[in-house]
């Protein structure tokens, strides 16, 4: 019953002004520290937390804590353990964790990685990343996924401007343009067969994936408005900085049309007028929407630009929060449970980073429940952690604009 006072306690909340900063971080250069305006953590306790997560990353037990594992030719992958491969998506992941934590031959590492094993210089899908490969670099798929390759670009970006570029494939900002010109520029091509751009130009929505069926329809969780504002000021191409302005616009329109009006759960996967794409189970939430949780709250974070990212993070978190103390990991949208695994890292994760944008009574207790949670292991280590890494990062204040050194 208590916690359904507080559902419709925040119903009624809901239509009442805002009352969040209007500025974002990029303006003001100030990353909320939740865990220390929250939970009044020190600053040696948030480091050492984040520090510690990142070890266990990197030099945990190689048989249930480890993500990060060198090969030959001074390269690091990324495993999904459980399903066997590695995955673009993983590594772009490790990239931006790297960028963040100044750990540049980490960062160095996983792209050398990535580079040598997942990408195309040639044929129809040239300048596009296999989407995953055995742990061996055996390409298992040729085609591309869509998140892998932003966030392979925003890392990259990052890493230009914190690091400076050098030769090759470590000219940081270079291979970020590059990467990000074939995603708008596909279509031009000659010779690129069925493969389109990544994202489509007349809904100047991300697709799923750029070919077939899958060009014809988004996931919402790879809609990223944080990282299209900045690639809208730093494309190269002007005409290129116009659209992608657009993008960030109809992404954040989407997120309103995705989100269930009353629990706030998106689809993993939409059409893009933002219903659910009815596909073997995918237009409920589920892992991949998980992320919808933290992407508006980033947005939010950074810029400020639409309070009803506010709305939306109070209107999920208080449907997740009616769970009470076992929380379902997965849904149909309109809120009925599809799991009866409950409390998964990953989730309680993504819930932490949208506290960014949600009102204190209602964020703070994900804060606590992400500082209380212990770094994911096991068979599933690799997306709960790789999640919990970046919500650690993002709840810290620790993942940041890195811009353009000052002229």
């Amino acid at each position: 019953m208590k916690a359904l006072l507080l559902f419709a306690a925040f119903v009624f909340a809901a239509v009442l002004p805002a009352t969040a900063e209007e500025t974002g971080a990029f303006a003001t250069g100030r990353y909320r520290n939740l865990f220390k305006e929250y939970l009044g953590k020190s600053d040696a306790e948030i480091d050492a937390r984040v520090q510690s997560a990142w070890h266990q990353l990197v030099a945990g037990d190689p048989d249930s804590q480890r993500l990060f594992y060198p090969v030959p030719g001074d390269m690091t992958y990324v495993p999904d353990i459980n399903n066997n491969d590695v995955r673009t998506e993983g590594l772009s992941y490790a990239m931006m964790i790297a960028v963040q934590l100044n750990r540049q031959r980490k960062f160095d590492q996983v792209w050398r990685f990535a580079k040598h094993h997942m990408f195309h210089d040639a044929g129809p899908l040239r300048g596009y990343f296999a989407w995953h490969t055995a742990f061996d670099g055996r390409q298992l798929s040729a085609g591309p996924a869509p998140d892998g390759e932003e966030w392979f670009v925003m890392a990259l970006f990052f890493a230009s401007h914190r690091w400076g570029n050098r030769e090759g494939i470590f000219n940081y900002g270079a291979e970020a343009q590059a990467i990000l010109h074939t995603m708008l520029h596909k279509h031009e091509e000659p010779g690129r067969g069925p493969m389109t751009d990544m994202f489509d130009c007349d809904a100047k929505q991300i697709v799923f994936v750029p070919q077939g069926p899958g060009a014809k329809f988004s996931d919402p969780s790879y809609h990223l408005p944080a990282f299209y504002e900045l690639w809208s000021r730093w494309a190269a191409d002007p005409v290129d900085r116009a659209f992608l302005a657009d993008v960030t616009k109809t992404s954040r329109e989407l997120f309103k049309k995705a989100a269930h009006p009353r629990t706030g759960l998106m689809p993993d996967y939409c059409n893009f007028d933002g219903t659910p794409y009815v596909r073997s189970g995918h237009e409920d939430f589920r892992y991949d929407a998980w992320r919808t949780l933290s992407n508006p709250a980033l947005d939010w974070s950074w810029w400020a630009a639409d309070p009803w990212a506010i709305s939306q993070a109070n209107r999920v978190l208080t449907f997740l929060a009616s769970h009470g103390t076992d929380v379902p990991d997965r849904y149909k949208i309109d809120g009925t449970p599809v799991s009866s695994d409950v409390n998964t890292p990953g989730l309680t994760a993504m819930a932490a980073t949208a506290a960014l944008a949600a009102d204190r009574p209602i964020g703070e207790p994900w804060v606590r429940r992400l500082w209380d949670m212990p770094m994911p292991s096991g068979r599933q280590r690799y997306y709960d952690g790789l999640l919990t890494m970046l919500a650690l990062l993002e709840v810290s204040g620790n993942f940041r604009i890195h811009a353009p050194p000052a002229k």
